[in-house]
């Protein structure tokens, strides 16, 4: 994790333009490769930034951010303040609440929510990034990555775009296409899942629980 804080400003060319005019900012480099510029005031959440994979170029005043689409965030520094790097090493993931565990348990059991015919492959399905909730076959057997939230929000969404952009490069299983599943998504989260392609699906958590499970038990 290298963390800058500078004077800067940013423009992002793409889908879209914006531009951040000159003030001190956080500049986050990430091990995945991943660059967020974070402000002092407002949300938490980066006020631009480039998901991987994607390449850091460094010149003399100027960093160029680019990714396999051709998307460039351009940032011009004009005083760099502090420049640190730390190895955070591992991380154990996220341990989820018993709601939204059982949440993903539930829809494991009747994956034919999200579509007749459909089947399992694996739930917690392993990549260099982290497991994937449910790792399904769609009608006409093509694989699908499903995340799972209690509450959709951005967050979900970028992290179901690094499972789909990864599970993609795998011959075996590409092509693959992602569903964003939650009790209730924020329509910030859905716009930008469905400027993404994935598909946003509502689950009611209650009406799952009073169903009858497909699994076949002893007892």
């Amino acid at each position: 994790m290298r963390l800058v804080i500078a004077t800067c400003s940013v423009d992002y060319s793409g889908r879209l333009t914006a531009h951040l005019p000159m003030a001190p900012r956080l500049l986050m480099v990430k091990a995945d490769g991943s660059v967020l510029i974070h402000a002092d005031g407002g949300s938490y959440k980066p006020l631009n930034w480039m998901s991987p994979p994607c390449k850091l170029t460094e010149e003399e005043g100027v960093w160029s951010v680019t990714n396999k689409a051709g998307e460039e965030l351009r940032i011009t520094l004009e005083e760099v303040h502090s420049d640190t790097s730390y190895e955070l090493g591992i991380d154990p993931g996220l341990i989820k609440d018993g709601v939204e565990a059982h949440l993903q348990e539930l829809l494991a059991e009747h994956v034919q929510t999200f579509g007749e015919g459909w089947t399992l492959v694996r739930r917690e399905y392993p990549t260099a990034i982290g497991p994937v909730d449910l790792l399904c076959r769609d009608a006409e057997g093509k694989h699908v990555a499903v995340e799972i939230k209690r509450r959709g929000e951005i967050d979900g969404v970028e992290q179901l775009t690094r499972y789909v952009e990864l599970l993609n490069r795998d011959p075996l299983l590409a092509p693959v296409r992602g569903i964003f599943a939650a009790q209730l998504i924020k329509p910030q989260a859905q716009f930008l899942a469905t400027d993404r392609g994935l598909e946003c699906v509502t689950v009611d958590y209650d009406a799952l629980r009073g169903m009858e499970s497909d699994v076949l038990r002893l007892f």
